[in-house]
């Protein structure tokens, strides 16, 4: 059932994408750039925006923005994240990676390309919401997806290699380079519910921590998955030295916490009762692809 949900919403955002892209002047980076972002991927975090949505009573079309602008910032990252000065991995989603497929400097252009886009796609005068909402997503959005977020955090995650670091430090480092964009997800749409500080705050730690299962879950993935499951190849962090809490705590260890935290961030969702349901269904798959 979740992945039936999952595909729905991701033809949903391909759709929306796709469009968006065609309806701009044509460049020689369109192809890069939606191979980068369309083709592949379940779009985790677009489902979750979705089910904020349903939790706030948010029609899908005041959030069809924001989950595209998502998702054009996640497979950036990736991008990027994939080329030979940074994970140097040759293939992602099932596929050679961007800069296989096109080339280093194109690759790098794509990824480029689609961070502005998702700012674009929030500005859009088509998106229905408010200048002042526009304004403080994107202005999330901007902190989140640079030195205080993801590109922060990818920096710290290939710093770490090789070097034995606390918990909390992997911690910090997987809250900015996976959570923060999670963060996003949930907060971004508490602004659109137009509810207070005190919520945006609350769905927003809620979000890091919903980050951090999902890297673990990732995590495990690499350890034990299969490259069909994962559409890469695993075992790469361990080859590659990489500060995981797998690396620190031991694998069962690193199970018993993302349980843990599972059961944590449920806990927290079980005040907003039946319209939080859809939102702990995907929460509960994040930890269970991974078995």
């Amino acid at each position: 059932m979740i992945n039936i949900k999952l595909k729905r919403n991701a033809k949903k955002i391909d759709k929306f994408l796709i469009n968006f892209i065609n309806n701009q002047k044509k460049s020689l980076l369109v192809a890069p750039m939606k191979y980068g972002v369309i083709s592949g991927g379940k779009k985790i975090r677009s489902t979750i925006i979705f089910d904020m949505g349903r939790l706030f009573k948010i029609k899908e079309k005041k959030l069809i923005h924001i989950c595209a602008a998502v998702e054009c910032i996640h497979s950036y990252s990736l991008i990027h994240d994939d080329l030979p000065c940074m994970d140097n991995d040759s293939y992602r989603r099932g596929k050679p990676s961007t800069h296989k497929k096109y080339g280093e400097a194109t690759a790098v252009l794509a990824g480029n390309s689609l961070l502005t886009l998702a700012f674009e796609i929030i500005s859009d005068k088509k998106n229905s919401l408010n200048a002042k909402q526009k304004n403080e997503i994107i202005q999330l959005l901007s902190n989140f997806s640079g030195h205080t977020g993801i590109a922060g955090g990818q920096e710290l995650d290939l710093k770490f290699e090789n070097k034995r670091k606390k918990i909390n430090q992997i911690i910090d480092m997987q809250r900015k380079k996976t959570g923060k964009l999670f963060n996003f997800c949930l907060q971004s749409t508490v602004i659109i519910a137009k509810k207070n500080k005190k919520e945006k705050n609350f769905f927003g730690k809620l979000g890091e921590e919903i980050g951090l299962l999902f890297q673990l879950a990732d995590d495990i993935l690499d350890v034990k998955g299969s490259k069909k499951l994962v559409g890469k190849p695993i075992k790469k962090d361990k080859k590659k030295g990489k500060s995981t809490l797998i690396h620190l705590l031991g694998y069962k260890n690193a199970i018993n916490y993302a349980y843990k935290l599972q059961k944590k961030i449920l806990l927290k969702l079980k005040k907003h009762g039946k319209n939080a349901n859809e939102l702990q269904n995907t929460i509960k798959f994040i930890l269970e692809r991974s078995f």
